[in-house]
């Protein structure tokens, strides 16, 4: 065979596991991909208020240098209507408060099989009252 055909066929092999398709997610991926994307929205809120929050000092430390008024070229310029112009009223920060984990309330807690439950679930009581010495005992 020719190089190039070589070449070609190789390229051919490995680009047909790039189009495998990939296996459904399970529940938990996407409850944990909900998740992240809500821990990550909560941070862009933060990342937002505390841009607000040192913007509005910023201002405060400019009117208070006694620069904050305007200089004289743009006091002068008015509409040509002679109308004042209407003041422009900007929202208050928002504090987004903390951050609150949504853990699904529907699942039941294992204690039975031995492992932990989630820290969010373990609203009910196990779901047997037996021990794991009664439920494997020694033989």
């Amino acid at each position: 065979m020719r190089p190039v055909h070589c070449a070609a066929l190789l390229s051919v092999a490995l680009a047909l596991p790039v189009l495998a398709k990939l296996p459904a997610q399970s529940d938990e991926a996407k409850a944990a991909a909900a998740e992240t994307a809500a821990k990550a929205a909560w941070a862009d809120k933060v990342g937002a208020y505390k841009l607000c929050l040192s913007q509005d000092r910023v201002v405060e430390s400019y009117k208070k240098s006694g620069k904050a008024s305007a200089p004289a070229a743009v006091q002068t310029a008015a509409p040509a209507s002679g109308a004042t112009p209407a003041p422009v009223t900007i929202p208050g920060c928002a504090d987004p408060g903390p951050y609150v984990a949504t853990t699904p309330a529907a699942s039941k807690p294992i204690e039975a099989s031995g492992a932990h439950s989630p820290p969010g679930t373990a609203t009910s009581p196990p779901s047997t009252n037996a021990t794991s010495a009664e439920i494997s005992p020694k033989k």
